[in-house]
């Protein structure tokens, strides 16, 4: 079954990864690295990508008729948003609990793990409507 871990940015009592020394950095990007081998060894690693910093997304809105409106955003209330994710094919919820555990732990300031929540959802799959 696929599994989508999302990777919150801001963790209580973590200052801000651009504050973060060279060394900080390397070592939690080799950690994310580490990771992500292990994934594609293990046959569990579907996809994992950072995101860019919300003041770079896009927000769409359609009606499939008009064009579409295109605006600058989000801006969120709170300094908490989407930093990136994994898609694993594993098999079972246990397992990609396990991974995103594994994730939460990623070293932070002076390799003291960060504890930053992962949020774990199912991938659904779509009803076959071909009959």
């Amino acid at each position: 079954m696929k599994y989508m871990l999302l990777m919150t940015y801001h963790v209580e009592g973590v200052p801000p990864v651009d504050t973060w020394s060279p060394e900080d950095l390397r070592r939690m990007i080799q950690f994310q690295h580490d990771l992500d081998a292990s994934l594609v060894a293990s046959g569990e690693l579907v996809g994992a990508e950072g995101l860019a910093w919300p003041d770079q997304a896009k927000l769409v809105r359609s009606d499939g008729v008009r064009p579409p409106v295109i605006t600058d955003g989000p801006f969120p209330e709170s300094k908490e948003f989407l930093a990136g994710f994994w898609i694993v094919d594993v098999e079972s919820e246990e397992r990609a609990i396990e991974i995103a555990a594994k994730a939460s732990a990623s070293p932070g300031v002076g390799g003291v793990p960060i504890q930053q929540v992962i949020e774990v959802r199912a991938v659904m799959e779509a009803p076959d409507v071909t009959g």
